[in-house]
């Protein structure tokens, strides 16, 4: 009996996070990794280092696997179509991966596909973009369309000054993508899993909160949303998927606008496992990583359905260095906490972990919370109450007063 052997480029915790489900599975996980030290090398047997922007070593390491996967979407879709033509199973394709990898691409398919956009254009110069603002309005928001993450890679102009100050955007990449700034309530996330057959289910539509363009807490479900919306957001994100051919799980990122179009507006998508989905882990029956692994090699998926309503708390480096220091503070004061730590060393503000809080018969939502960012806060700061106001926990405060 042979089970097959899956291989991802990119040894970050993306990756780290599917190797024990992977073993509960039979599975065996390989990971193309960017150096010795990087997250997923300490949870999986083998874990070759080598630069996945180098056709070679992608090829070298695609004869070793059954299936080609990835942590990340930055691998040069020319490469991947090389390994195709030579038989490599590479999930999900090039072609679905591309509207993850250029937002410029995504945008036109979003709009090809009839499904809620903001208002933009492709810009290569700041005349330009002051054109676009004088006819959708200022502010308007200017990004680059390939490579930025967690709030890099944007900036929001107010006016034509600000667009003469961003001009030096161009000289790194030409053209960029320039927005409307939408006016949302809030964010959400439709987080969906597609099989090669065609096989796809969603997970329920989940409230994303940002500090500083990074992602710090995830309410699932999400709270107060009306039906008819993540009905209509879980069904946008399925077509979506259906219609670039996605395979593996993906994430629809969206802002909800109450009283414009169906609710929401489509923000960005990532065509991997993805933060906002971390809470499915504990909080689901199937987590995010294993309806992951059982898409890109064409089993049948898992039930996606809600166990409890779950926060999802992000770690983010501070001042603490050694975390395994905190834990008996954090695991005492929070003991119906899930913890999950990356493998990473310390730098403030970079996701080094995160906590799983499932709610009890009859919590409240603010209880949740509480318990999810006060064993976060232990971690991050060496098991001592810290009683210096983060701009998460302020935001938290102000949310539950």
């Amino acid at each position: 009996m042979t089970f097959p052997v899956i291989g991802v480029v990119g040894g970050g915790q993306l990756a780290r996070m599917m190797a024990p489900v992977a073993v509960e599975l039979g599975l065996e996980l390989r990971v193309l990794a960017e150096s010795p030290e990087v997250s997923a090398v300490a949870a999986v047997r083998t874990a070759p280092v080598g630069d996945y922007r180098d056709l070679d070593t992608l090829r070298a390491f695609s004869r070793q696997v059954d299936v080609l996967t990835f942590d990340h979407e930055h691998v040069p879709s020319e490469h991947l179509r090389t390994l195709i033509a030579e038989g490599v199973n590479v999930q999900p394709r090039p072609a679905a991966l591309q509207h993850a990898q250029d937002k410029l691409v995504m945008r036109a398919a979003i709009d090809r596909l009839g499904l809620p956009n903001p208002s933009w254009v492709a810009v290569s110069s700041v005349t330009e973009i002051v054109r676009f603002a004088d006819q959708n309005g200022w502010p308007v928001v200017l990004k680059t369309p390939r490579g930025g993450y967690d709030g890099k890679g944007v900036k929001v102009l107010a006016s034509t000054g600000e667009a003469e100050a961003a001009a030096e955007w161009f000289d790194a990449m030409t053209p960029l993508l320039v927005e409307a700034k939408v006016d949302f309530s809030r964010e959400l996330s439709a987080l969906v899993a597609r099989t090669p057959s065609g096989e796809a289910k969603a997970w329920a539509v989940v409230q994303s909160n940002q500090v500083d363009g990074v992602c710090d807490e995830v309410i699932a479900p999400a709270p107060d949303l009306a039906p008819e919306v993540a009905t209509a957001a879980q069904r946008a994100a399925l077509r979506i998927a259906e219609e670039l051919g996605v395979t593996g799980t993906m994430a629809v990122e969206l802002f909800e606008t109450p009283g414009l179009g169906e609710g929401f507006l489509i923000n960005e998508l990532a065509m991997r496992p993805h933060n906002s989905g971390h809470w499915s882990m504990d909080g689901a029956l199937t987590g995010q990583f294993e309806q992951h692994l059982r898409a890109v090699a064409d089993l049948p998926l898992g039930d996606p359905r809600v166990l409890a309503r779950t926060v999802m708390k992000n770690i983010l480096g501070g001042a603490n260095e050694d975390l395994y220091a905190a834990y008996p503070a954090a695991l005492a004061a929070e003991p119906g906490v899930k913890i999950h730590v990356y493998g990473k060393s310390v730098r403030p503000g970079r996701k080094i972990g995160h906590v799983n809080a499932l709610a009890t018969a009859e919590e409240s939502l603010e209880s949740v919370r509480e318990r999810a960012s006060r064993a976060a806060r232990l971690i991050r700061d060496g098991g001592t109450e810290n009683t210096e106001q983060t701009p998460a926990q302020t935001t938290l405060k102000e949310e539950l007063s």
